[in-house]
């Protein structure tokens, strides 16, 4: 009796793991969902012709399980790693605008894109919104200097009841949060402030920009000679 028992406190645990996993949403084609960019992104104009080439894509949000974005309602799941989603729409964008290099040894900049969130944010009750948190950094190839960009995306959609329109508002929403991460990034200032020329700027001294406007001549020609 007494070893009956030791084995039932032993088998106990192994129980409750497995029936913790059969309650495991898997991902069937009724509960998976595409993410793709609906609209073309426009980056800003740069002052010079620039290539990127988009290096890595990296996963560093910490989840378990990335392609799962929900757990309740029997869950749903992306049809994609995020970091593959992402690198393919970066990449995509910058095609469409003659902005991508072949390769990192054609590019101007090297990005590497770290992805910290992917997926859904804290929704309140039946209504979900989309969160893409990207850091990307972008690499000087001819000089090596390396600078930060995040890029933030949100976008929030209404509640649902019914399974098939929490998928399809569960799509909408991470897929416009990553157009709105891609659409900071590329046309925000932090990126044309890293891909602005500055060599220009730094070697124009002040007395270089008085003889230029004549100003320095004007102020040296009053003034009176003590000799």
């Amino acid at each position: 009796m007494q070893t009956r028992r030791l084995l039932c406190f032993a088998l106990f645990p192994l129980l409750l793991a497995f029936s913790a996993a059969a309650d495991e949403p898997k991902p069937t084609p009724d509960n998976t969902i595409s993410i793709k960019l609906d609209y073309e992104i426009k980056p800003q104009s740069f002052p010079r012709p620039l290539k990127f080439f988009v290096d890595r894509v990296i996963d560093r949000s910490a989840n378990p399980q990335p392609m799962r974005v929900l757990k309740e309602r029997g869950g749903v799941f992306l049809d994609k790693q995020p970091t593959e989603i992402v690198q393919q729409a970066l990449q995509e964008t910058l095609q469409k605008s003659s902005l991508l290099a072949s390769d990192a040894a054609s590019a101007d900049y090297v990005l590497t894109v770290y992805v910290f969130h992917f997926g859904l944010g804290s929704g309140l009750g039946t209504e979900y919104y989309g969160k893409v948190d990207l850091n990307v950094v972008v690499k000087d190839v001819k000089s090596g200097d390396t600078h930060e960009v995040t890029a933030l995306g949100t976008s929030v959609q209404g509640a649902a009841v019914r399974k098939k329109n929490i998928l399809k508002n569960i799509e909408a929403n991470i897929s416009e949060a990553l157009e709105s991460a891609l659409r900071n990034f590329l046309r925000g200032t932090k990126l044309r402030d890293v891909v602005s020329p500055t060599e220009e700027k730094s070697s124009e001294t002040p007395q270089a920009r008085l003889d230029e406007s004549h100003i320095g001549n004007f102020l040296y020609e009053g003034r009176p000679s003590y000799a």
